[in-house]
C-alpha cells in the first residue's frame, strides 16, 4: 500500500476501528442496511460531513441571486462517464432555477495541464462562479488561486486544491460518501462470494482523494470482516484509457491467479475493462463489484452478468447541492466546509429504483429492457 499517502492510511485505520469493526458479527445484508443512515466519509482535510439536505435557499435569497445576473463555469476533470454528465445536469438545472447563466463547461481529460489551461481561458470571461473538481490538487492550485484572488466563488466536487482553506479560498466541497460506497462494494462482494474466495483489486494510481477513500474502505472492510476472503492481487491504473488499463490489469491477475473468484474496480469505467478481461479469459463466473452506476455496468447487472453489486453516488443531487452552495457564496452566507450525500448500495433487485435516485430520471430502455 505504499502507493497512497500516510494520511490515507491513518484515515482508513481510524474509520476501520470505529466503524467497520462494529460490523464483524453482521451479515452482508445487515451491514448494507446499516449504511442507509450513516455517512462514513470525512472531508479532504478531515472535516465532519454535513448532510446535503441541510443546504437550502429561501425564496428571498433566490430572488436576490436572480437579480445579480451572475455567470458560472463548470470545470470538469473528466467528462467521459455518466457520473460527470449527471453532475453537469444537476448543476445546469439548479443554476437555471437561480437565474445563473452557465457560460462554459470544460473537460480536462484527466490532464492537470489541460485543466489549468481551461481555467485560464474561462477567467478571460470573468465568471462569478466556478464549480470544479481538481485533477491534481497540487498542479492545479495556482490556477485556482488566481481565480479565488479575482473574487470568483469556488465550489469543489470531491477534492480541493492544495493549501486552500474553506470559507476563505472557497465556499465548500461536496462529495458522495465515497468511503461508505467502498464499504458497500466490499459487503456486496462478500455477499456474492458467500463470504469466501480469492479476489483482486484494480485501484486508481493517483493522488486523488475520493478514489483513495474507496480503496481504503473496500480493503479494510474485506480484511476485517471477511477472514475467508483473501486479496491475492492489486494493480493500479493511471489512465486516461481506464477501460484498457483495467482490462490488462485484470487479465494479468487472472493469468497469475487462476483460482481468483472476484475483482473489485474503483469505478464503473475500469469495471468495464474488467468485464472485457473476464470474457476474453473465459471467466463467466467472475464476480465484479465497483462504484458508480454507469449505463454499461447497469446493463450488465440487469442481464445477470459479472457486476453483482456496486456503491452508487448521487451525482445529479450533488450537482444541485453545489449550485446552491455557489449561491451561498454570492450571498456571503456561511457554508459548511464539507457536504456529503449518503452511499447507495445497488444490486439487481433495486437497480431501476436506484437509477431514479441517482439520475433523477427513469432508467433508459437499454437498462430496463435488459432486466431478466
Amino acid at each position: 500500500m505504499g502507493h497512497f499517502k500516510k494520511t490515507s492510511l491513518l484515515c482508513a485505520a481510524l474509520l476501520a476501528a470505529t466503524i467497520v469493526g462494529t460490523a464483524l458479527a453482521q451479515s452482508p445484508d445487515e451491514a448494507l442496511a446499516a449504511l442507509v443512515n450513516q455517512t462514513l466519509s470525512t472531508g479532504p482535510n478531515g472535516e465532519s460531513p454535513v448532510s446535503a439536505s441541510e443546504i437550502k435557499l429561501s425564496d428571498e435569497e433566490l430572488a436576490k441571486i436572480k437579480a445579480m445576473g451572475a455567470t458560472a463555469a463548470i470545470v470538469m476533470h473528466y467528462g467521459g462517464d455518466d457520473w460527470s454528465q449527471a453532475q453537469i445536469n444537476g448543476l445546469e438545472t439548479q443554476f437555471k432555477a437561480m437565474g445563473i447563466e452557465v457560460i462554459a463547461t470544460t473537460d480536462a481529460g484527466f490532464s492537470s495541464a489541460k485543466q489549468v489551461s481551461d481555467i485560464e481561458t474561462i477567467m478571460a470571461q470573468s465568471p462569478d462562479i466556478i464549480v470544479s473538481i481538481p485533477t491534481d490538487p497540487t498542479a492545479t492550485a495556482g490556477a485556482y488561486r488566481q481565480a479565488a484572488e479575482a473574487g470568483v466563488k469556488l465550489v469543489f466536487m470531491d477534492n480541493v486544491p492544495a493549501g486552500f482553506v474553506a470559507g476563505t479560498d472557497y465556499v465548500s466541497v461536496v462529495s458522495a460518501d465515497n468511503y461508505g460506497n467502498g464499504v458497500a462494494s466490499a459487503h456486496l462482494m462478500a455477499k456474492a462470494l458467500n463470504g469466501e474466495g480469492q479476489i483482486g483489486i484494480v485501484y486508481h494510481a493517483a493522488d486523488f482523494f475520493v478514489t483513495r477513500q474507496r480503496y481504503d474502505a473496500f480493503k479494510a472492510t474485506i480484511e476485517q470482516n471477511y477472514p475467508n476472503i483473501k486479496i491475492v492481487a492489486e494493480q493500479g491504473i493511471g489512465g486516461p484509457d481506464f477501460t484498457g488499463d483495467a482490462d490488462r490489469a485484470a487479465s494479468a491477475m487472472m493469468v497469475a491467479n487462476p483460482d481468483i473468484d472476484g475483482i473489485w474496480a474503483v469505478w464503473d469505467v475500469p469495471a468495464e475493462g474488467v468485464i472485457a478481461a473476464a470474457r476474453a479469459n473465459g471467466r463467466d463466473d467472475l464476480v465484479i463489484t465497483t462504484i458508480d452506476l454507469g449505463e454499461n455496468v447497469a446493463i450488465d447487472m440487469a442481464r445477470g452478468g459479472f457486476i453483482k453489486g456496486l456503491g452508487a453516488q448521487r451525482p445529479f443531487d450533488q450537482g444541485v447541492t453545489e449550485a446552491k452552495l455557489a449561491g451561498y457564496g454570492l450571498l456571503g452566507k456561511d457554508a459548511p466546509a464539507y457536504v456529503a450525500l449518503p452511499a447507495l448500495p445497488v444490486e439487481k433487485a433495486n437497480l431501476l429504483e436506484a437509477w431514479q435516485a441517482v439520475y433523477s430520471t427513469e432508467a433508459p430502455t437499454t437498462v430496463s429492457g435488459s432486466m431478466n
